[in-house]
């Protein structure tokens, strides 16, 4: 997969949205790529993480984020579903559910049910390794404070307002990856 050629796709414009999407990607990509590198007994698809961790955040131009440049219409937390639905529709079903499963540090259907969360109802939870390590590794930066690594105490902060099984997901994922 060519994944430079989907960005240019939907973001063809050399504008600050698409330099914040390919910068914030290219953090999250060379971390995900350290761990793969780190840890060679997990068995990780390096190209694909890669590529999945380069698109994980397709789909922020369709999501209203004026913040980050986003004045598409639909909420934020949007933004995995509607990446998913780009990458299945440009025949990539494998790198979707990355940009599914990645916000927090994954939404349970309890959690969407809870909470009134405008996503379908279903489990977005990072079931593949190569899933984890994105999903990780996009919790240590931001698109709002680029080029800034968080640390390990802000990284989980920043996900504890998805629940404490969220929490307890990412402490067991920094065991395996750290």
């Amino acid at each position: 997969m060519d994944y430079q050629s989907i960005i240019d796709k939907y973001y063809p414009e050399d504008n600050k949205l698409k330099h914040i999407l390919c910068q914030h990607s290219r953090e999250v990509a060379d971390k995900a790529l350290r761990i793969v590198d780190a840890h060679p007994e997990l068995g990780a698809d390096r190209q694909f993480v890669e590529e999945a961790a380069m698109i994980h955040d397709i789909g922020i131009f369709r999501c209203d984020a004026d913040g980050i440049m986003c004045f598409g219409t639909e909420p934020y937390i949007r933004h995995g579903v509607e990446g998913a639905d780009i990458m299945r529709k440009e025949g990539f079903p494998r790198h979707a559910r990355v940009c599914e499963r990645h916000t927090g540090a994954g939404i349970t259907l309890a959690q969407i049910e809870e909470r009134h969360l405008p996503l379908p109802h279903q489990d977005f939870l990072p079931e593949t390794i190569e899933e984890m390590i994105i999903c990780y590794a996009d919790k240590f930066f931001s698109k709002t404070k680029l080029g800034q690594e968080k640390t390990m105490e802000k990284a989980l902060r920043s996900i504890a307002k998805f629940g404490d099984d969220g929490a307890a997901r990412f402490v067991k994922w920094s065991e395996i990856f750290d």
